[in-house]
Parts: structure tokens; sequence; C-alpha cells
């Protein structure tokens, strides 16, 4: 994996684990974001925060609900945006 998709994978995870008030190291890219416990507020605060740091206009992304199954999805659309 190369450096920039893992640093966008620990970005990603410290600002869910700050939004879920959780440790972060108990979040592993792999896990489903449901499973964190990630429900329709999380998930808005989520998209905020990828707008402003990634600089990503999320109505013109392309994401789709897939990209946004896991961390490690995630992270990987977000680096080849």
């Amino acid at each position: 994996m190369d450096s920039s998709l893992r640093q966008i994978e620990e970005k990603l995870i410290r600002q869910i684990a700050a939004i879920l008030s959780m440790d972060s190291t108990k979040i592993k890219p792999e896990a489903p974001l449901h499973s964190l416990g990630v429900d329709s507020l999380s998930f808005v605060e989520l998209l905020v925060f990828i707008e402003k740091e990634f600089k990503i206009k999320l109505m013109e992304s392309g994401l789709t609900g897939e990209d946004f199954k896991t961390v490690h999805s995630l992270a990987k659309r977000i680096n080849g945006q």
C-alpha cells in the first residue's frame, strides 16, 4: 500500500474515532463503517470532513455507497480523486 493511501486511512480513522468518541486503535481499515456505529448523523459529519480535508466536492465526486463500505474502500477512492 502506498504511503498516501495509508495517510488517508489514518486521517479517516482519526476523524471517525473523534466523531464516535472511541479509541482510534479499535478501528480497522477493513471494518464496515456501519459496524463501527456510524449512523446518519455521524455519516454527515464524516462527509463534511472529507469535503474540507480532501477538497472533494461530494456532489461531483461520483462516490457511491460501495465507496463507503469500509475505511479502506473510502481511502482508496479518495486517493484516486
